[in-house]
């Protein structure tokens, strides 16, 4: 029963990933906007219906992959020592995401794929509204992260919410510059992010714990 019971989950995990590999395929070769449900059905030789067990909808599948890394990162972040201020337990957490993403990502589609998919995100106008939108709601899970961690109350403090906003505007500065650009791989992405956070630290590297301060 329990060898069944596997099984059955292995076949749906692999028709989960085929559709969604030939979903950003698609994505990124013809359009976001271009692309049909039927089309990705059509790709992997299943139905419609199919597709709708897996994904509510198109941008789901757009945003799976990169969905599960931002999960990765709230977890990763939890797990950064405490001696480690806001700052650099965020720096520390998104740069070890980089340094991961080839394996954790690789378990269900190529890297190469999945970087293709963040560039087409970038420059398609309705994905961007919702990457933006996506990027409100983890800025907040973010700040109540960095909230539990200081000891601090995150609606009578500003400062996890200011914080979080600076980081992730460098984050979204460095996604659209590496967009723009000629190297699309993971080394020229999380160099560009490690070289915009650098200049972040002189005001955001201390504790904001009493009686901790760190240069």
């Amino acid at each position: 029963m329990a060898a069944r019971l596997n099984l059955r989950e292995l076949k749906k995990q692999r028709t989960r990933n085929a559709l969604l590999r030939s979903a950003l395929e698609l994505f990124t070769s013809q359009g976001f906007d271009r692309t049909t449900v039927d089309e990705i059905a059509e790709a992997c030789e299943v139905s419609q219906r199919t597709f709708f067990r897996y994904f509510a909808n198109k941008e789901e599948a757009a945003f799976a992959v990169q969905e599960m890394v931002e999960s990765r990162f709230v977890a990763a972040l939890r797990e950064r020592p405490l001696e480690e201020s806001p700052f650099e337990a965020m720096r520390q957490t998104v740069l070890g995401t980089w340094d991961a993403l080839s394996r954790s990502v690789e378990e269900v589609i190529p890297v190469e794929l999945h970087m293709r998919t963040y560039q087409m995100i970038e420059s398609t106008p309705s994905l961007l509204a919702a990457h933006l939108r996506r990027s409100i709601e983890l800025e907040e899970e973010i700040a109540q992260v960095i909230a539990e961690r200081e000891g601090l109350d995150v609606d009578s403090d500003p400062r996890p919410r200011v914080a979080v906003a600076a980081f992730s505007g460098v984050m979204r500065t460095t996604g659209r510059l590496w967009g723009a650009g000629e190297d699309a791989s993971v080394e020229a992405i999380r160099a560009l992010t490690e070289s915009y956070l650098d200049h972040l630290k002189p005001s955001l590297g201390e504790h904001w714990r009493p009686g901790r301060s760190d240069s």
